[in-house]
């Protein structure tokens, strides 16, 4: 092939380019000449503007090319200009958040006052002894008083300058300080001479004619300045009534500091000779009992960088671990840091008492949010229970139960509120509730665990209930289709409050015969429930897929995590990713007893400090709950006297068998009872099903082990194959009859 096929050859591949593209083929070289030319030819003429119209028209024309018009350089971006930077600026607040907040106003104003009680208490008692001290040293204050007198008339101060002039051999100098000395000695000797003739009848004078109250009081102020003036600087007689912490003020110079040994690669360029540093958006300021720093990092670094690091940053702070807090700021980049600087340490601050424990306090409702606890500045944080479920994790020991224990007793003392309260821990932290549940269990036993199973059908019955009634209620009284507070107070409607809660939920959860079922039964119940009056509360110290089914995990709207040792099991609690937002649980120390991060209550999490209630309190609150419920009428199951009103489902299970199951059929496949089962009693056996939906065989396997029953192998003809799955023996279950029968007449 020639030079000239080729061409050829090249033209019509661009020409089906062009066709297959709907545009056309651009020849690079020839729009950069063309470019350079133009951009030549704009140099050398001075009056560019003039020339530009022609040659706008021949761009503009049919031959124009559309190479040099793509490659023309745009205009610039531009930024927002000046008003929408004044407008999208964040004002800051003109007045102090404590002297806004009530709340802050009242604490700041009653540690005020309390502080000057204290003081003026502490000197009060100590004034008699104030008053020996100041005695005692009077004449050593007297001494002082006259040795410096002298010194003043003989114009000793003088006397180094005068020593000084006379080594150095210097007689003029040394003969004018000495004439001034003459003259200051002269005119200080007549003073001191006056002193010494007026004086003495003075004193005299008032001794005999100045009132006795007068002459007391003279001597007396006499006495003190004398034992004022000869105290030692190092002894002093008024000791201090509050010794202050001395607490570093916090500087963008220290945070600099602080940052800087973290030993991040970002950090330490921005910081370096060259680089941008590090900025903050706003001063730093007092917040509470502490300081607040917002700081831009350098570009590449998150806040999630700093939480890894938080020990190190409290060394750079030179403060306790537990006085630093950095956090993430949502509605800023993830660079935006809000360093938190406390005087204290916050497992060192004394909580302060919760606010429902005081009688008179008034009646609390669900409805309405009840106080949880603090956060790291002090401020109260509150949860509202109604129309959310609540899930609490940590490890032992970091106050998981103590902090399940506040928003109970807060339902306690709701009069409307119906508990049904499992301690699978078998310690009794909650017996004191027992005196308001409707019904309660203690222990992790299988019975305790069946018991906390049939309370879960209940409310899973109710449910079904609640909703019936619901749908009945005109729209006029039930616009949003759920249980509202003037609903709740109607008693002949049933939808008052409802609160289950299960501690250490994990025992429930993994049991072999009860957890499968007890997790999708309460994976349906928080789903359905927050509508309907049902609350759900659980606890568990061992956060993982078996213990904690995710389907619960997923769908709980508040979630306290206290200290976690991995990842996994903070997600598990807070949800997913919110380790790699900043969100560490694992952050927190074995003295961090009752801190914790707190989602779902606020927009964004929160560093909460529940409020410390021991057993003695729970009791008083409990007793003051009891009362109130008597006189309201509520009492119900246990704290009434009552059985509670269950759906025993277990006990049940093999007379529901045989009503399923006809004598002429011998052996029956698994799934087959469970689809007969669930059509006779929905609300107890609709939720035993397998993942996938289907009907879970295992679950009848495990519910049948408690009576020595054993799945057996039972084969079915279909389609001309032989099926063999799990199944069961009629006579069996008719002996397991016999036998429970036997035994509840023998006994």
């Amino acid at each position: 092939m020639n030079h000239d096929d080729e061409n050829e050859l090249f033209n019509r591949l661009e020409a089906d380019l062009a066709a297959d593209f709907g545009g056309e083929v651009v020849d690079l070289d020839k729009a950069r000449a063309a470019r350079e030319s133009a951009n030549l030819a704009a140099d050398r003429s001075p009056d560019s503007d003039a020339d530009s119209t022609p040659t706008e028209s021949a761009d503009s024309g049919p031959d124009a090319s559309a190479d040099s018009v793509a490659l023309v350089d745009g205009p610039e971006p531009t930024g927002p200009g000046l008003m929408a930077r004044v407008r999208g600026a964040r004002r800051r607040s003109v007045l102090p958040a404590w002297l806004t907040s009530k709340p802050e106003f009242v604490d700041a104003a009653g540690w005020l006052l309390g502080y000057a009680a204290h003081t003026t208490a502490f000197h009060t008692v100590r004034l008699p002894y104030y008053a020996a001290g100041l005695a005692l040293r009077a004449p050593a204050g007297a001494a002082k008083f006259i040795g410096g007198t002298v010194r003043w008339v003989t114009d000793a101060e003088g006397e180094h300058l005068r020593q000084a002039a006379a080594n150095r051999e210097n007689p003029e100098d040394y003969l004018k300080l000495s004439r001034q000395r003459d003259n200051r000695v002269k005119l200080r000797g007549i003073i001191m001479g006056l002193s010494a003739v007026v004086g003495p009848i003075a004193a005299l004078a008032m001794w005999i004619l100045a009132p006795a109250w007068l002459l007391a009081a003279t001597t007396t102020a006499l006495t003190f300045a004398l034992g004022w003036l000869g105290t030692p600087t190092d002894k002093p007689v008024i000791s201090p009534a509050v010794v202050a912490t001395q607490v570093e003020r916090l500087t963008s110079q220290i945070v600099e500091r602080a940052l800087g040994a973290l030993g991040n690669a970002e950090i330490n360029k921005a910081l370096g000779k060259g680089g941008q540093g590090i900025k903050f958006p706003a001063p730093i300021t007092r917040d509470g009992p502490g300081w607040r720093a917002d700081v831009d990092l350098p570009y590449g670094v998150t806040v999630t960088d700093i939480l890894d690091r938080r020990d190190r940053l409290a060394s750079g702070l030179r403060r306790p671990l537990g006085c630093v807090w950095p956090e993430p700021v949502a509605d800023e980049h993830a660079g935006r840091m809000m360093l938190w600087v406390g005087d204290k340490a916050l497992n060192k601050v004394t909580p302060p008492p919760w606010p429902l424990a005081k009688s008179g306090s008034g009646t609390p409702s669900l409805f309405k949010p009840i106080p949880f606890g603090t956060d790291q500045r002090g401020r109260p944080v509150d949860i509202t229970l109604m129309y959310d479920n609540v899930l609490i994790g940590a490890m032992p020991g970091m106050g998981k139960t103590f902090s399940l224990r506040t928003p109970l007793l807060a339902a306690a003392l709701d009069p409307l509120a119906e508990l049904l309260i499992w301690e699978l821990k078998g310690t009794g932290d909650l017996s004191a509730l027992a005196k308001v549940a409707a019904d309660y269990g203690s222990g992790p036993d299988d019975e305790t665990c069946a018991a906390a199973l049939d309370s879960i059908r209940y409310v899973y019955a109710d449910l079904e209930r609640r909703a019936k009634v619901i749908a009945s209620l005109p729209k006029d009284k039930c616009p949003e289709n759920k249980v509202t507070p003037e609903l709740a107070a109607i008693k002949s409607l049933g939808l008052h409050p409802g609160v289950l809660a299960i501690d250490e939920c994990q025992e429930l959860f993994s049991h072999p015969e009860f957890g499968k079922e007890a997790g999708a039964l309460c994976t349906s119940l928080i789903k359905r429930g927050r509508a309907l009056g049902w609350i759900i509360l659980l606890a568990t110290q061992r956060p993982d897929k078996e213990s904690l089914p995710t389907g619960i995990s997923a769908n709980v709207g508040t979630r306290f995590c206290l200290r976690v040792m991995g990842q996994m099991e903070n997600d598990m609690i807070l949800g997913t990713s919110m380790y790699k937002k900043g969100i560490q649980a694992t952050t927190f120390t074995k003295s961090d007893k009752g801190i914790g991060y707190l989602s779902g209550a606020a927009d964004d999490p929160q560093i909460v400090r529940t409020y410390y209630i021991d057993n003695p309190a729970a009791d008083l609150i409990c007793d003051r709950a009891r009362a109130a419920r008597e006189l309201a009428g509520t009492l119900r199951g246990l704290a009434a006297g009552e059985v509670p009103e269950r759906r025993e489902a277990a006990d049940t299970l093999l007379d529901d068998i045989l009503s399923v199951v006809p004598a002429d059929e011998a052996k029956v496949w698994s799934e087959t009872v469970i689809a007969r089962l669930a059509d006779l009693r929905p609300e107890v056996y609709q939720t035993w099903t397998d993942e996938a939906g289907e009907w879970d065989a295992g679950q009848l396997s495990a519910a049948l082990k408690r009576y020595g029953i054993k799945a057996v192998q039972v084969n079915r003809r279909i389609d001309g194959k032989v099926v063999n799955r799990r199944g069961i023996d009629r006579a069996h279950i008719t002996t397991a009859i016999a036998e429970r029968d036997r035994k509840k007449n023998a006994g």
